[in-house]
C-alpha cells in the first residue's frame, strides 16, 4: 500500500492540516498536524509509521512549492507512545521532552506503550505484515525540548509547555497569537488515560489546572487534540475540572492497580 492511500488529509485553516490514518480503526489513532510556516514546516505527532509520512506530505503539497528553501522539515512528538511516534524515526529532524529523549533513542518499546493489534489494523499496509512484529524504532532527537522553548516558524511561534501527568514527557504546543493549543494527550475529547508506565495522577492534576488557567484567562480558543476531534475553551474547562474533581484517593487507588496489570501486560507483549 502506498502513502497515498494510507494517509488522508484535510485543511483546518491557513497552512494547517490534519492528517489521519485510513486504516487504522481504533480510539489509539492519533491525529498528525501539519503546519506550514514561512520560514519552518512542523508535523506535530507522526503516528504509527507503516507508511512513509514525508512521502505523502511531499506528494500532497501540503507545504507548498517554496518548501525547499525553509529549514528541514520538523517532527514533534508530543510524547513518545507508540501512536504518537512511530513515524518519528522518518524524519531527519526530530523534537521531544528531554524527559523523554532516552526512551525514543533506545527505541525502549515498554515507555512507548506499543500495543498494537491485527484487528485494529483493517488493510495491511503490506504483504504478510503482523501486528504482533510492529515495533517503535529507535530514533536520536535532534531537538531536545522543555518548558518555555519557542519554535519558530517565521510567521507563527509555538510555545513548549510540559504538561506530565498522562506521560512524564507530555507536551503541549500553544500559538500564543492564534490561541491554539495542539495537546497531544494531556486533553482530548474522551477518557483521559493516568495508568500507564510513568503516569501520574499529581502531575496529572497540576497540568490540568494549567489548562485551566490558559482557558479562564482566554488564551485559547480551539484545542487540536491527539485524538478525536477539535474543541473550544469551555471544553477545555469542563474536560479539565472533571478530572481534577475526579481525582481522589479511591480514583487513585484504582489508577495503582490499573497500571500494574498493565506494566505486566507490556512487559510480555514488548519486552
Amino acid at each position: 500500500m502506498s502513502a497515498l492511500e494510507w494517509y488522508a488529509h484535510k485543511s483546518v485553516g491557513d497552512g494547517l492540516f490534519w492528517i489521519q490514518e485510513r486504516f487504522y480503526e481504533s480510539g489509539n489513532r492519533a491525529n498528525i498536524w501539519v503546519i506550514r510556516g514561512s520560514h519552518q514546516d512542523v508535523v506535530i505527532d507522526a503516528g504509527l509509521g507503516l507508511r512513509s509520512l514525508p512521502e505523502y506530505i511531499k506528494a500532497t503539497g501540503l507545504l507548498g512549492d517554496d518548501s525547499q528553501h525553509k529549514n528541514p522539515l520538523l517532527a514533534i512528538g508530543t510524547h513518545v507512545h507508540f501512536d504518537h511516534s512511530g513515524g518519528l524515526h522518518q524524519f531527519q529532524q526530530v523534537g521531544v521532552h528531554k524527559a523523554e529523549v532516552d526512551a525514543l533513542a533506545n527505541g525502549d518499546n515498554f515507555e512507548t506503550v506499543t500495543w498494537l493489534s491485527d484487528r485494529e489494523i483493517v488493510e495491511s499496509p503490506s504483504p504478510g505484515w503482523r501486528a504482533r512484529q510492529y515495533r517503535v524504532k529507535a530514533v536520536q532527537p535532534t531537538h531536545i525540548l522543555q518548558e518555555g522553548d519557542v519554535i519558530n516558524l517565521g510567521d507563527r511561534q509555538l510555545s513548549v509547555l510540559h504538561m506530565p501527568g498522562h506521560s512524564r514527557g507530555s507536551i503541549c504546543l500553544h500559538d500564543a497569537e492564534n490561541k491554539l493549543l495542539f495537546s497531544g494527550d494531556v486533553v482530548y475529547d474522551g477518557s483521559m488515560i493516568d495508568w500507564l508506565p510513568h503516569s501520574h495522577v499529581g502531575d496529572y492534576v497540576r497540568s490540568c489546572e494549567r489548562l485551566l488557567a490558559l482557558a479562564e484567562q482566554e488564551e485559547v480558543e480551539q484545542v487540536l487534540p491527539g485524538h478525536f476531534n477539535t474543541f473550544g475553551a469551555k471544553r477545555l474547562q469542563r474536560l479539565a475540572s472533571n478530572y481534577i474533581s475526579g481525582a481522589g484517593a479511591c480514583h487513585r487507588l484504582g489508577v495503582c492497580a490499573i497500571r500494574s496489570v498493565a506494566n505486566l501486560a507490556l512487559r510480555s507483549s514488548c519486552c
